[in-house]
């Protein structure tokens, strides 16, 4: 049943068999095993992570930890049943033990065989540092510490200075009963700065951060602390002067790159195939239907180069692509994984993704966009007569199954007269996905992805994203507020 010329290739694709005694052999047996009580599909999740995280509060350290885990979760299906298991304990007695209790929980009368190994080719998307992560914390530490001074130095009404620096290396293999066989080494990193702003009796605070899929080296190269740490105080101080924001129906503008966390929200979440398959989001049965303005294109793509979301396979050993979901307004298509992709008679899409190996891969987004349109986003305020200009947002709420939902503006604007004129405070849009998506009249030329910060979470688990989308119009969206 092996395949030779498909066997792991050497480097990191060798690790989980070099540094834990995993061979082909014992993969097959623990799926065999897994199939043993019946069952369509089963896989093998190996993962192993090393993490380090520091946190300075005041110019004084306040958390730092050093960490590594292994573990092996064990799938079953058996038509929509699910079994899993998993143990942090690779020897071949606890992994076999993992696959039967598997095994007995998705029980069922169909009878899988499992397929020979197949490597297919897959993306180089990110550069993996040589010998890992070397965890110095100093230099850590440092790059935090350069960002508390740069904060602390853009303006005196700067009181208070949170920084923190995190950093993984996770390593996966996957082997299924269908032959699929894939590994790959994860870098990510992601520095964050908060602040606080003091005037008189007024306090505001500002944060900014970044990332992506790189180590230490890679990430200074394209953002400094410094930089990330004055964009934090720069937001703070802005909102010392801002005024309440208007309430109403109004026009909305919505500013390039991290914006896009509303359509990640409001629709991206819809769009995912298990909730359809359930017959649960607001998007279910309209695949070829108008779903937005014929301006506005949105797609999931996990193939960019060191983005924060990208993967060069998904955690069911498929590789990732670029997904047209809304395609000039009509829906094209939904995000799936091996399981919703069988049921709803689809194409995998390659979403398959889960937090850890203690958890069940869903369908799930990566890096998720609107495309650039052709006009200019100066055009596109001079069209407003009264508006908001929103450019940040903080935390949101949304309601799959209907779409609708409820985003704080971090920061923006009011728009008088086709120009942006005052900082506004306690902005919030509230709307439905689906619904505002209708009434976007102009899309910006403009496209810009996310600073690399964003973390998606779905029934309990937590993964990193991207979002994104250009300077964008909606004619129509109710903002709260409690200004005039």
């Amino acid at each position: 049943m092996s395949n030779p010329a498909a066997s792991p290739r050497p480097g990191h694709k060798r690790y989980f068999f070099d540094k834990f005694g995993i061979t082909e052999r014992l993969l097959e047996r623990c799926l065999g095993e897994a199939l043993s009580a019946g069952g369509d599909y089963a896989d093998l999740y190996f993962e192993s992570v090393t993490a380090t995280a520091l946190g300075v509060d005041e110019q004084i350290v306040k958390s730092a930890s050093q960490g590594t885990s292994a573990g092996c979760g064990i799938r079953v299906l058996s038509g929509e049943r699910t079994g899993y298991a998993y143990t942090d304990n690779l020897s071949s007695d606890r992994l076999l033990h993992a696959a039967h209790t598997a095994a007995l929980i998705a029980s069922g009368p169909a009878t899988q065989t499992v397929q020979g190994f197949v490597e297919a080719p897959a993306a180089d998307l990110y550069p993996v540092p040589l010998g890992g992560f070397d965890l110095d914390l100093a230099a850590r530490l440092e790059l935090i510490l350069r960002a508390d001074r740069a904060a602390r130095a853009f303006d005196p009404r700067i009181v208070q200075v949170r920084a923190g620096y995190s950093e993984e290396l996770r390593r996966i293999l996957i082997a299924a009963s269908d032959g699929a066989f894939a590994s790959d080494t994860q870098p990510l990193c992601r520095l964050n700065v908060f602040v606080i702003a003091k005037e008189d009796a007024n306090t505001t605070k500002g944060s900014a951060g970044g990332g992506g899929r790189a180590g230490l080296e890679q990430f200074i190269d394209s953002r400094s602390p410094e930089a990330l740490a004055r964009e934090a105080a720069r937001g703070a101080i802005l909102q010392l002067g801002a005024v309440p924001a208007p309430a109403g129906e109004m026009q909305v503008v919505l500013g390039p790159g991290w914006p896009g966390i509303l359509l990640h929200e409001a629709v991206g979440h819809g769009l995912e195939a298990d909730f359809n398959r359930k017959k649960t989001s607001a998007f279910t049965g309209l695949i070829g239907q108008r779903v937005a303005s014929s301006k506005v294109t949105v797609v999931d793509n996990g193939t960019i180069s060191g983005r924060r979301g990208s993967l060069n396979v998904d955690d069911e050993g498929s590789a990732t692509q670029e997904t047209v979901l809304i395609e000039g307004g009509v829906l094209r298509g939904y995000l799936t994984d091996k399981l919703s992709a069988r049921l709803m008679g689809a194409g995998n899409t390659g979403s398959g993704r889960r937090e850890s190996y203690q958890c069940i891969p869903m369908p799930r987004m990566t890096n998720t966009y609107m495309l650039a349109g052709t006009d200019a986003p100066e055009d596109i305020i001079k069209s407003v007569t009264r508006g908001l200009y929103a450019v940040n947002f903080g935390g949101g709420q949304v309601d799959i199954t209907n779409g609708k939902f409820v985003f704080s503006a971090s920061e923006a604007y009011l728009i008088e007269d086709g120009r942006v004129t005052q900082p506004v405070k306690g902005a919030t849009l509230i709307g439905s996905g689906p619904e505002a998506l209708k009434f976007v009249s102009m899309v910006g030329n403009d496209l810009a992805l996310d600073e690399g910060i964003g973390t998606c979470g779905k029934d309990g688990q937590s993964v990193p994203v991207g979002v994104g989308m250009p300077t964008t119009k909606l004619d129509r969206m109710t903002v709260g507020g409690t200004g005039q």
